[in-house]
């Protein structure tokens, strides 16, 4: 299993849209390495999403739903998307300035690569991520691959 992070726009498209929807495809990515990224996703991997408007926070969690296949809305180009499944908010939006602190997170792309809108997590960075926000981690799931 791997764990990854995807920004959006809440006027584009927020997590309470992502929520009311419950599954969504993950389209319009148009920078390479992020592409690279969700063609690296795998169905059942674990994904938080973070909202960089104003508030600049992860929102909660979700779930690669289906592996990467051909964006549907690219004119010209290769480019990708997955589709995403919603899972549960975070009770406590992991604000940015809580990411920069902390010793875990600081080091992930969200901080280093602030403009990468997908991108990947170590376990210890979910983990991490899972428990700023006040949810308890999910036990591993049987068979996951691991990262």
């Amino acid at each position: 299993m791997a764990y990854w992070l995807v920004k959006q726009e809440p006027e584009s498209y927020s997590w309470d849209d992502f929520a009311a929807e419950g599954t969504t495809m993950w389209d319009g990515v148009r920078n390479y390495q992020a592409r690279n990224f969700l063609r690296a996703m795998e169905e059942g991997d674990d994904v938080l999403f973070y909202a960089s408007g104003k508030r600049k926070a992860v929102m909660g969690t979700a779930r690669v739903a289906r592996a990467g296949y051909p964006d549907p809305t690219a004119q010209e180009g290769d480019w990708t998307a997955v589709d995403l499944e919603a899972g549960e908010p975070f009770p406590h939006p992991v604000e940015l300035a809580e990411v920069r602190a902390d010793p875990v997170l600081a080091e992930t792309a969200l901080v280093r690569q602030s403009r990468l809108s997908v991108m990947p997590l170590t376990e210890a960075q979910y983990r991490r991520f899972l428990e700023l926000g006040g949810l308890a981690p999910r036990r591993k799931r049987a068979g996951a691959r691991k990262s």
